[in-house]
């Protein structure tokens, strides 16, 4: 059964919607500092919380099984329980309503919270893929970008309706409840559409493309301190709300062409109606769909297991490549609030909003590049990794100064490489192991995740406890100056893993151009 176009640009304002509003582990950093003196716990102790988040991909393959065997509606449902028990009751105990909780506990609630997130991300990237296929690249990467405005929209939100000593209380309880009443929504929303024959797509992708670069720009400029100090906070929100409201005209202009073009058909059939011409009619239709399935498939796309992948040698590499550069980022970002803190810089909320702004930007910036080079010759996905781990790399070092504005340069850089390394990863994926078995093959590629938030975040905590004699807090450049060598030193050796596995793919690459 076809379903109306509408319907299909419908689902994609659905899936934007959702990434907006999960990326709640991204606004740790925002309330860090005040989770770990309600909780009385040390550095350490916080990065397992960190850690625990992270970890909650490890079971991600969980959704992926279940996005084969059970309705997308439900797998969305799932997720945004998941998340509702992780951060609610972790609220719950912060505002005294329950009166017990364990370390292990709390370290629990956030490991299903971590795993929530992989529920409505698996959902959102299959729908996005069978509902494109052929552009599949793009509608990824464009709905995935605005994952990147989660922790500006969470942040935001919070400064609105709390005071600065209440912001944990009041994460906890958005994280908890954003997400289930946002998924119940769009629960119909969001689903597989079957269009046959549809049409100006590339114009309503450039129209999407336009809101959605708008929406970055206001963004990115509405976290400047100059731009907040002349608008209010409520301002700014309500500035990006109509901003996400905006891709709900397409498809509104899409259903009133479909409308305009019915009735003009109708009108024709009432002149025409010689069988032989709607014979001739219907002909050109059924050539134009086969035409368009030969087109999405591609030539050179290998379906491949998971037993299958884990034997490959470009699985590890590109495996340790997303390790070494997105994840560090991410581990980076989670101690955002952290660093801020023993460097003296007051605006740990400015810094998390521009890393979410910048990272809005990276996730767009390969879907951008898909769409205006799509048949045309382009760089390989691991050749763009390059592209953007060796400023990564530079970025951690720029770190050992103590400069704010090198703060600032730095967060803004790892945002954009970390944004635009795990949108480019979901396509990686699909064209070096099929979409067949994208679902399961992409979370085990994410498990990668929470290895490297325990290994690069607990080696930090360490080093910081070192500094700090042991005990309490540490202030100075020096607290994480070891660590930034650390981490730029393992974005080099990712860069390098990057040009091996652009090597040993270019030949895939050079048959699908």
């Amino acid at each position: 059964m076809a379903y109306s176009t509408s319907l299909q640009w419908l689902s994609l304002v659905g899936i934007i919607w959702l990434q907006v509003i999960n990326g709640t582990n991204t606004n740790f950093p925002a309330y860090s500092s005040q989770l770990k003196q309600l909780l009385s716990i040390s550095q350490v102790e916080l990065n397992n919380l960190a850690f625990a988040s992270d970890a909650g991909k490890l079971f991600g393959w969980f959704s992926g099984l279940a996005a084969i065997y059970l309705p997308l509606w439900l797998v969305l449902i799932v997720g945004s329980f998941l998340g509702l028990i992780g951060y609610g009751v972790q609220y719950l105990f912060i505002t005294n309503h329950i009166s017990y909780l364990s370390y292990w506990h709390v370290f629990f609630l956030t490991f299903l919270a971590g795993n929530s997130i992989c529920w409505i991300n698996t959902v959102c990237y299959v729908v996005a893929i069978r509902n494109f296929l052929s552009d599949r690249q793009v509608a990824v990467g464009l709905t995935t970008s605005y994952q990147g405005l989660s922790a500006k929209i969470y942040t935001n939100i919070a400064d609105v309706v709390s005071s600065h000593n209440n912001k944990a209380k009041t994460f906890l309880f958005l994280n908890s409840i954003i997400p289930v009443a946002v998924c119940l929504t769009l629960a119909p929303i969001v689903r597989e559409i079957e269009v046959k024959n549809a049409k100006h797509s590339s114009v309503v992708f450039a129209l999407m493309f336009v809101i959605t670069i708008a929406t970055g720009i206001y963004a990115v400029i509405s976290s400047l301190q100059i731009f907040t100090n002349k608008i209010s906070t409520l301002g700014v929100h309500i500035g990006i709300l109509a901003s996400l409201l905006l891709p709900l005209l397409l498809p509104i202009c899409v259903k009133i062409k479909e409308v305009v073009e019915s009735l003009n058909k109708k009108r024709e059939k009432l002149r025409i109606y010689h069988f032989t011409m709607e014979e001739n009619i219907n002909k050109e239709r059924i050539e134009n769909d086969v035409k368009e399935g030969e087109v999405e498939d591609g030539c050179v796309m290998e379906e491949i297991g998971v037993k299958l992948m884990l034997k490959r040698m470009n699985f590890w590499l590109y495996f340790c490549v997303y390790l070494f550069g997105a994840t560090i980022g991410l581990v980076f970002l989670n101690n955002l609030g952290q660093i801020a803190e023993s460097r003296g810089c007051s605006g740990t909320s400015y810094l998390v909003s521009l890393s979410s702004s910048f990272g809005f930007f990276g996730r767009l910036i390969p879907s951008l590049l898909d769409y205006f080079y799509r048949g045309k010759h382009t760089i390989s996905r691991p050749a763009s990794m390059v592209a953007v781990m060796a400023p990564t790399a530079g970025a951690f070092f720029l770190l050992l100064n103590k400069t704010d504005i090198a703060l600032y340069i730095s967060t803004a850089v790892i945002g954009v490489s970390t944004g635009a390394i795990t949108s480019t990863a979901i396509s990686t994926t699909t064209e070096l192991f099929g979409t067949k078995n994208f679902s399961v093959n992409h979370n085990v590629v994410v498990a990668n995740i929470p290895i490297g938030s325990f290994l690069f975040g607990y080696s930090a905590a360490l080093i910081y406890r070192k500094q700090g004699n042991g005990h309490g807090k540490c202030m100075g450049v020096e607290c994480f100056s070891n660590t930034f060598i650390i981490w730029g030193s393992f974005s080099c050796l990712g860069t390098l893993l990057a040009l091996i596995l652009n090597f040993r793919t270019r030949k895939f690459y050079s048959q699908s151009q």
